[in-house]
């Protein structure tokens, strides 16, 4: 008589990495970011297209999104190296360390805007503005040379995120368009069930 076995269902595989998603928290944080980004560089290219008062609507409103950016950045790096649900390669080592290294060069850059921008602004002498609360610098007010140049790389900074982070959606078309390899899947909030 031959030996029969049954299935172990603690043992059953789990769902292709693939098609799992990211914690509601993660996926929330991402595209809040992205909302923020796409948000801020449109003020700063925008804002001196209009005459006051629209302007210094739109510079508070720029500052007012920056600095609950760097809040939402605090919480995406705590929770990203805590508890946020992460994921195995899904494709080639190049592939992984190309899309980690996209990751992490948007983390530093996102963090060393923020830093320019306070530098801009408290270098030059001016207070923060958060709606109509005024944050005043903590430091002395630096030379005209270096709040000119904190602007300039504020401003060129912004341009390089907004590039890369162009590639990172366009990478994310392919993956969903050509790859059907369900990455992007991971990102997109879940839908209601009907």
């Amino acid at each position: 008589m031959p030996l029969t076995t049954t299935a172990d269902t603690s043992f059953s595989s789990p769902a292709p990495e693939a098609l799992q998603r990211y914690d509601s928290l993660t996926i929330v944080l991402h595209w809040l970011t992205a909302a923020l980004v796409f948000a801020l560089f449109g003020l700063g290219e925008t804002w001196d297209l209009v005459p006051h008062p629209t302007h210094h609507v739109m510079v508070v409103a720029h500052m007012t999104a920056g600095l609950t950016l760097v809040a939402v950045l605090a919480l995406r790096i705590g929770w990203r190296l805590t508890k946020g649900r992460r994921f195995a390669s899904s494709g080639s080592v190049m592939a992984t360390r190309m899309a980690h290294c996209m990751a992490y060069t948007l983390y530093a850059l996102l963090v060393a805007e923020a830093c320019l921008g306070f530098a801009w602004r408290w270098g030059a002498g001016r207070a923060m503005s958060f709606f109509a609360l005024q944050i005043g610098s903590p430091f002395a007010a630096a030379s005209h040379d270096s709040v000119v140049l904190f602007r300039q790389l504020h401003n060129w900074t912004a341009w390089l995120i907004i590039g890369l982070a162009l590639v990172h959606g366009i990478a994310a078309i392919c993956h969903a368009v050509i790859l059907r390899d369900g990455v992007l899947e991971r990102m997109r909030p879940a839908r209601p069930n009907r």
